[in-house]
């Protein structure tokens, strides 16, 4: 398979950061799809802007209506896949992320192009204390659902997707829309055999940015969401002891008198 990668960035009324992101990104002969998820229209004209200088560089997807993170996402990988790409750098529009560590995600991907590569995130001193230990809950939940600890960190959203099963994910269950994403589609595609791998990044929240994560609103949804992953936790119990059973017999089977 050729590696062909793009960046895909959702963006809802983020801006700002822009410029700089994509400029980082193209400094990395990387193209760009913005996915603009009903923004008003200030967002819109920096978009459209960017897209004057970048032309040929820099591919739009715009839903008149906001969709959710989520959404957008899903949209844009489905559009790269149709573009002929076959990997897709996520990478947020708020500024949280240094495009620069793209590359480092990228060389993963490009070494194991059948996994999710993801950032585990090294924060400073600007991550709010409830966001940093909030997302211990998740962790903890995460590693109950899928039986293992290989899922260090699943809400990091600066990741490289392989399209191919992340397309055929998407076409099997409906993935959560919104502030559930990042962590629904990585364990569904980590529980269908995708390998998942991690490299650490940089996160930093910048100083005047506005997070979309809505306290009540998207706990509300994360919640239900790992109430639904939990419901599959006995099926996945017993597959994974007919699979230790089977490993068992053949080993015994194969071992020589």
């Amino acid at each position: 398979m050729t590696f062909k990668p793009i960046a895909i960035i959702p963006v809802y009324n983020h801006h700002r950061a822009l410029p700089d992101l994509c400029a980082k990104l193209l400094a990395q002969n990387l193209p760009i799809l913005l996915v603009d998820d009903g923004s008003a229209q200030t967002t819109r004209d920096a978009i459209d802007a960017l897209i004057e200088v970048h032309p040929d560089r820099i591919g739009l997807l715009r839903l008149e209506s906001n969709q959710g993170k989520g959404a957008a996402v899903l949209a844009g990988l489905a559009m790269a896949h149709d573009g002929g790409y076959s990997h897709a750098l996520q990478l947020d529009a708020d500024g949280q992320h240094d495009p620069v560590e793209a590359g480092r995600l990228l060389d993963a991907a490009c070494a194991q192009p059948e996994a999710l590569v993801s950032g585990t995130p090294a924060y400073d001193h600007s991550v709010p204390a409830v966001r940093y230990y909030g997302r211990w809950i998740t962790h903890l939940l995460v590693w109950l659902e899928t039986l293992s600890r290989d899922l260090t960190d699943s809400m990091c959203g600066f990741r490289v997707y392989p399209l191919a099963p992340a397309l055929a994910l998407m076409r099997q269950r409906k993935i959560g829309a919104r502030m559930d994403f990042d962590t629904d589609i990585m364990v569904r595609l980590y529980l269908a055999g995708t390998p998942v791998r991690f490299c650490d990044v940089s996160v930093r929240y910048p100083q005047g940015g506005e997070s979309r994560f809505r306290m009540l609103r998207d706990n509300l949804r994360m919640g239900w969401l790992h109430l639904r992953l939990l419901c599959g936790l006995p099926g996945l119990a017993v597959r994974r002891l007919l699979s230790c059973a089977r490993s068992e017999r053949s080993g015994k089977h194969e071992s020589p008198p």
